[in-house]
């Protein structure tokens, strides 16, 4: 393979390095700090806590006798507590365990209860959905939420400015037809489906107390409201607030109908029409088949160009109370976990395409993707990615804290531990496991289209 054809993809090599870095750091030092603190209040000792591997660049040892320190390769970190023979808490250090009175020998990871050990073990990858809850949570309340009614925030700056759509309008139905509950997903659909597709349309609204029809734009005009990372329009150089003004020669007004011609393409490549800070450019991009997950589960393949739409303007919000914003947090962060054990599955199954799974090179691409996109959408990846990293920790495969879990599991219910010749072959197997998976993901990120 000829390895320049990635050159692209790292137009912008020092952004993607630090964003992949300060992203793979931040999640590693949440997970590990779970395992560190559970650990000490469960009366568990922490000899290190390091974050990076390899030579170390910084360190210090705190009261509690724990060296914290930071080392110079930054893709991991590891929490090795007393009595520990590695990093992994794979097996215990004979000579060290051998010296120890019964009660130092409580604050082992070996000689803690089996309450303790699992507490401390699950901690990490609990430790990374309470950040995605939190991040979630916080972004939740910032922004806001949409009430009952929608009310007209910041228009869009599109193509045609003629409206008398105004900023504080209550959006009561479009064209004659009433709007529809915004929690009603077919209802919504069939009122976006039945608007015209064209530059203007009438909005029945209500302003200052009276109910007036003006016009404005279309509802769902082609303005792109997200660019996805590692897209054919991302690869192209579009952005958000550019707006879609043609496809192959022909005017459109409304996002659905950039979608039809996305989804009927056959992989074509197209040539739009971009309207941009005044002025229309011209773009190519080939779309890209994508595995999407349907509602009622499953997945379908559909071709794609990768960007979002919205309406033609910002819905109002108003406060988010804390509860309600902790609540839809815990449902996206289930969404997540949802969505990618059935991602799993389905290309386990053959159902979709296993390029759907990312490796290192992968994952770092999206990190300097959505870094240039903005902190607000860093963050977010943050917190997506946490929940993914949490996720994969839990498998059962030994080595991770998974495989830990089942270890314990064992324990509770055949009374003793398994023995430590069982339990090496088994780490080596897990070991054997991970390294393949990093391979395989690292083969798609050369050879996926």
């Amino acid at each position: 393979m000829d390895l320049s054809s990635l050159l692209p993809s790292f137009q912008n090599g020092a952004l993607t390095i630090v964003a992949f870095v300060v992203a793979l750091s931040i999640i590693v030092a949440i997970h590990e700090y779970g395992h560190y603190i559970v650990g000490r209040w469960s009366g568990i000792h922490a000899e290190v806590f390091s974050l990076g591997f390899g030579p170390v660049l910084f360190s210090r040892v705190d009261k509690r006798g724990t060296k914290w320190q930071l080392a110079a390769i930054p893709l991991g970190g590891y929490v090795r507590f007393k009595g520990d023979a590695n990093a992994a808490s794979a097996g215990a250090d004979g000579e060290v365990i051998s010296t120890l009175s019964d009660e130092e020998l409580r604050s082992t990871m070996h000689g803690a209860p089996l309450w303790a050990r699992s507490a401390t073990v699950a901690a990490g990858p609990l430790f990374n959905f309470a950040l995605t809850i939190i991040i979630f949570t916080a972004v939740i309340m910032s922004q806001g939420v949409v009430g009952e009614k929608l009310i007209v925030g910041e228009l869009r700056e599109l193509p045609t400015q003629e409206y008398t759509l105004q900023e504080g309008d209550v959006v009561l139905g479009i064209n004659g037809v009433t709007l529809p509950d915004g929690e009603d997903a077919n209802e919504a659909d069939a009122f976006r489906d039945g608007l015209p597709n064209t530059n203007t349309l009438d909005y029945q609204v209500e302003r200052d107390g009276d109910e007036i029809t003006v016009t404005g734009p279309h509802f769902y005009p082609p303005y792109i409201s997200h660019v996805a990372p590692q897209s054919a329009a991302f690869a192209s150089g579009l952005k958000e607030g550019d707006v879609i003004t043609g496809v192959n020669g022909k005017d459109i007004f409304a996002f659905s109908e950039l979608k039809d011609v996305v989804e009927s393409s056959d992989g074509a490549t197209l040539k739009l029409d971009v309207w941009r800070d005044g002025s229309v450019q011209a773009f190519e991009m080939t779309p890209k088949r994508v595995d999407e997950p349907l509602p009622e589960g499953g997945f379908h393949t559909q071709w794609r160009i990768g960007i979002g739409g919205g309406f033609a303007f910002d819905p109002a919000t108003e406060p988010a109370g804390f509860g309600l914003a902790v609540s839809s947090a815990v449902a996206q962060t289930g969404n997540i976990i949802e969505g990618s054990i059935s991602g799993l599955y389905h290309m386990v199954t053959g159902a979709i395409s296993s390029c759907n799974l990312s490796g290192p090179i992968g994952i770092a691409q999206v990190s300097g993707a959505v870094a240039s996109q903005g902190s607000g959408d860093f963050i977010r990846f943050i917190a997506v990615l946490s929940t993914a990293i949490g996720l994969l920790n839990l498998f059962p495969i030994p080595v991770l804290d998974g495989g830990h879990l089942v270890f314990y599991a064992y324990e509770a219910v055949a009374r003793r531990k398994p023995s430590e010749k069982v339990t090496r072959v088994l780490m080596t197997i897990g070991l054997a496991m991970i390294l393949s998976l990093m391979l395989f993901g690292l083969t798609n990120d050369l050879f996926c289209p």
